[in-house]
């Protein structure tokens, strides 16, 4: 993969963190599309202008936009009936942003001038609360925040590997539980009945 013009293509790409590409974020897509897996085509939210930006980039020819990926729709942000939010936390944490503030079992709601319209939060709500409206006039245009949503992705990403990392180092280093020892000892019970009637090999007494 040519990682310079990952980060080239990267640099033209929306940041809205949608996955609507097929990808886990516009760097994976960026990626993808240096590494000739992917087509130029794949983004709703940047739209026939980031697909001639691309094809002029990469000197490929301009495609229309993959209607199996979305279409394309003026920006939007989401926002929470806060009068109906039950706090369960999942909005929370599908945002790629981190524009959703609120603890567990309290009252959420979203950032407007950080949102970026991905969409995420809105499947994962139970009590369907969450909506999407027109991006107000008065907010930064998506073009002037695709840099922040890009770092405030970046460090999402490592911090939920950090605390991927620290569970996984936390199961390692406590103590196995009672239902654990006894199942690690009924198999070791059990390779002892099996070595047991094993036949002996030949000079083996």
């Amino acid at each position: 993969m040519d990682q310079i013009g990952a980060d080239a293509i990267d640099a033209l790409l929306p940041q809205t963190q949608c996955t609507r590409c097929g990808y886990d974020g516009c760097r994976p897509y960026a990626q993808a599309i240096a590494g000739g897996t992917a087509e130029i085509n794949q983004c709703p939210p940047g739209g026939q202008a980031t697909i001639q930006a691309l094809a002029q980039l990469l000197g490929r020819p301009a495609l229309p936009l993959n209607p199996a990926n979305g279409a394309e729709a003026p920006p939007a942000i989401a926002s929470i009936d806060e009068q109906r939010c039950i706090g369960c936390f999942k909005c929370v944490a599908a945002c790629p942003v981190d524009a959703i503030v609120g603890a567990r079992h309290f009252m959420h709601t979203v950032i407007a001038a950080e949102c970026s319209g991905c969409e995420l939060c809105v499947a994962p709500c139970p009590v369907d609360c969450i909506a999407l409206l027109p991006r107000p006039a008065e907010l930064p245009a998506p073009a002037a925040l695709a840099g922040f949503w890009r770092g405030r992705h970046a460090a999402r990403q490592q911090r939920l590997r950090r605390q991927a990392q620290a569970r996984a180092a936390a199961r390692q280093a406590r103590p196995p539980s009672l239902p654990e020892q006894a199942q690690a000892f009924d198999i070791a019970a059990a390779l002892a009945r099996a070595r047991a009637r094993r036949p002996a090999s030949p000079g083996r007494q």
